[in-house]
């Protein structure tokens, strides 16, 4: 692949990024090109990486034919003006910044006539894990979309989704990895109450997690049948659902959620 994909902010999800699309042989070092404010941030990329490193933002828009917006929410603003007049109408425009609408992204750059993907990964990306939800503007193509889904798919899952349910992709896969390993932690620390080493509480309770998301996917079944499958007659399971069940898991976990959602409307 021959295009130059450009990557403005060179953080985790940025390097995550990176490091999916050169394993999975999607491009090479020297078709990638990128900025951060940070020297420290962009050294450590250009080190582990060997990228080319830009002088500033505009210089990486104007030469990008895939340019990754992987700021922060609230750094955007001050990004957009900057590579207005810079990046060309044919560049795939790809913004991972959580909250931001395409209408926002068009009305900062200042043009409508940018081929602009409003996406959200998450950072199980980093071991080719993760999930993307992506939404297209109106200038780009279906062949366009199939180019990006394949990019953003070098590095895990991803699916396009009607911009409305944005906020919920946020919710259910961009900061769900918080809760999973508080799951764990918390799972863990009970292992450690009963005697377990910490270091192997946490293999076990992380390889519970990777199987059991990984049964499910593979086999399609849903996780109520899947739950149902471990939970024998008068057994440890079922004592263990009961108390969760007691202690309003479920609801907790929906309510956490939620509340992640409103908060990516709001941002």
């Amino acid at each position: 692949m021959g295009n130059k994909i450009g990557f403005i902010g060179l953080g985790n999800m940025a390097t995550a990024i990176i490091g999916g699309l050169l394993a999975k042989g999607m491009t090479e070092p020297e078709n990638v090109i990128g900025f951060d404010k940070s020297d420290i941030a962009a050294q450590k990329v250009k080190t582990k990486y060997n990228i080319t490193l830009a002088f500033d933002e505009s210089d990486v828009a104007s030469d990008s034919d895939i340019l990754f917006l992987a700021v922060k929410p609230n750094i955007l603003p001050e990004v957009l003006p900057k590579i207005s007049g810079s990046v060309r109408k044919e560049t795939l425009i790809i913004s991972i910044a959580a909250g931001k609408t395409i209408a926002f992204l068009e009305e900062g750059l200042g043009r409508r006539d940018c081929k602009l993907i409003r996406c959200m990964p998450n950072t199980p990306a980093m071991v080719l894990e993760g999930c993307t939800g992506a939404c297209p503007n109106r200038n780009v193509t279906e062949e366009e979309q199939k180019e990006v889904l394949n990019l953003l798919g070098s590095f895990g899952r991803a699916s396009i989704v009607p911009e409305k349910l944005m906020d919920v992709v946020v919710g259910v896969s961009g900061s769900s990895p918080a809760y999973v390993f508080l799951f764990i932690e918390a799972m863990a620390d009970a292992a450690v109450a009963a005697g377990m080493p910490r270091a192997q509480s946490y293999e076990f309770c992380a390889q519970a997690v990777l199987g059991s998301a990984k049964l499910m996917l593979e086999t399609g079944k849903h996780p109520g049948e899947l739950k149902d499958m471990v939970c024998s007659p008068g057994g440890t399971t079922i004592d263990a659902v009961r108390v969760l069940e007691e202690k309003g898991f479920r609801a907790a976990v929906m309510d956490a959620t939620l509340a992640c959602i409103e908060k990516s409307k709001n941002i």
